[in-house]
């Protein structure tokens, strides 16, 4: 966090004030988080999980979903089927926002850490590629993305109730090494409603890999 042009510096030095620590030293001893959830040994029941899949009329009923059948979000989706969820090349996020930038698409991005998550919803403008890092440098949005900590890039589709009936959402989910979601992308919509068709037609678009599993 840190103060810009227009920022009221008297009222930023109070919130310092209030908040600063009595220990500034220059380390920062951490502790790694541990896994949310145990996933259990014996085979994913899919039967269950697509059966509760399809039968979503919220995406917010997901993640009840999963805890229910003791899954973590990376392995259900690498396990409930290609009609719900398909591997994607690992640049496609880059490509996602060149084209949602080019086409003014809004958008929202969710990036999280377990202490809190980054929320963007609208459009994004200025995409800038360095080196590893992937960069969203608008006024109101900045974001920094380490491509090569991407191990895998999912296609996501939730089904909903809108008022035109059944439809569904889709996502773009990026994926570490240990199966943990980095970043997450949607596009904006209103509550109760399908989905843009330009987000929909993007995300269709996007390359695949040969095969949506993981090895």
């Amino acid at each position: 966090i840190h103060a810009r042009p227009a920022t009221d510096l008297a009222a930023w030095q109070r919130l310092v004030d209030d908040f600063a620590s009595a220990d500034q030293s220059p380390v920062l001893e951490t502790v790694a988080a541990e896994p949310d959830m145990t996933e259990p040994s014996e085979d994913v029941p899919v039967d269950e999980l697509r059966e509760r899949w399809a039968g979503m009329t919220d995406t917010h009923q997901f993640v009840p979903i999963i805890r229910k059948l003791k899954l973590s979000r990376h392995r259900a989706v690498n396990a409930v089927g290609e009609d719900f969820a398909w591997r994607l090349e690992n640049d496609s996020v880059g490509e996602m926002l060149a084209r949602a930038a080019e086409e003014a698409l809004p958008i929202m991005c969710f990036i999280g850490s377990k202490g809190c998550i980054q929320i963007h919803s609208g459009p994004v403008e200025t995409i800038r590629a360095m080196g590893p890092w992937l960069n969203v440098m608008d006024p109101t949005f900045h974001m920094h993305l380490r491509t090569d900590r991407i191990a895998e890039a999912w296609a996501v589709r939730k089904p909903t109730d809108n008022a035109a009936g059944r439809g569904h959402v889709t996502s773009l989910e990026a994926y570490d090494a240990q199966g943990e979601l980095i970043i997450q992308f949607f596009g904006k919509r209103i509550e109760g409603q399908d989905e843009r068709a330009p987000w929909r037609a993007i995300m269709e678009s996007l390359p695949r890999l040969a095969s949506s599993k993981a090895a």
